[in-house]
């Protein structure tokens, strides 16, 4: 599987990889990524009969929109511009704003699914994304290399060499500032996951230390209609490193999502 990029049209004022035609899927990425890291679930999900939308977050990919302040920041515009049903797919700081979205509309959001979502951190590993957030100056990108290890190990692989150049490829205000929304927040509320009327699948690798499987576990107990999935021998990306199982789950889930 190789990761390209794809043109872009327009959702909700942002750059977006649309595809395929029927109910919308709309598909949140993480923090020096951008749309085109869902790109075989784009592929699979339009396949299938969904109507795909994948944004670039704001100063990610082809996106010069200024960088959001704060979470409600990146959930406000597309609250406002989703007609539904829509199912919300995020990754990452992607599933906290799925998430968020959820609970904004309600009326519009049929399903949700939060991948490597946080929930609770502890102290420790509080402290460590703080650490890393504060040490960016917005005027330069960090070396990736430890992200890249944190997330791929050693291994020299298309998915691995793809975010490399996305993490160099991203504005650098744009990076601290949704990198800092990220490190501030401590996921949803156990009262947002208790109000979620929808549908809500939690996914992670049995193998990510921070987005761990207990905490996508816990999110799930807290809502009413959720459930959570935890896929052996992947960590943080694995929607690139697994993502012939992780496609076959979203086109399960975005069917049991419908009428």
């Amino acid at each position: 599987m190789t990761w390209t990029t794809r043109p872009r049209s327009e959702v909700s004022g942002l750059p977006a990889v649309v595809a395929g035609q029927g109910v919308d899927v709309l598909m949140l990425h993480g923090v020096g990524l951008c749309a085109d890291a869902w790109a075989p679930q784009i592929d699979v999900l339009a396949r299938h009969g969904y109507g795909v939308m994948a944004t670039d977050m704001p100063g990610h990919g082809g996106s010069d929109a200024a960088p959001g302040a704060d979470l409600s920041d990146y959930v406000r515009p597309l609250a406002a511009a989703l007609e539904g049903p829509v199912v919300v797919i995020g990754h990452s700081m992607g599933a906290m704003i799925a998430l968020a979205l959820a609970e904004a509309a309600p009326d519009k959001v049929v399903g949700v699914v939060a991948m490597n979502a946080i929930f609770q951190r502890s102290p420790e590993a509080a402290a460590a994304v703080q650490a890393r957030a504060s040490a960016l100056d917005g005027a330069s990108l960090p070396d990736p290399e430890p992200t890249l290890h944190r997330w791929f190990g050693e291994a020299d692989t298309p998915a691995r060499r793809a975010c490399d150049a996305w993490l160099r490829a991203v504005h650098p205000a744009a990076y601290k500032s949704a990198y800092t929304t990220f490190a501030s927040e401590d996921g949803p509320s156990p009262e947002l996951l208790a109000a979620l009327d929808c549908p809500a699948l939690f996914v992670t690798g049995a193998e990510e230390p921070n987005s761990t499987p207990a905490m996508s576990e816990a999110m799930a107990r807290h809502a009413p209609k959720g459930s959570a999935m935890v896929i052996d021998g992947a960590a943080h990306m694995l929607p690139m490193t697994h993502h012939t199982v992780i496609s076959d789950i979203l086109c399960g889930f975005a069917a049991r999502c419908l009428p």
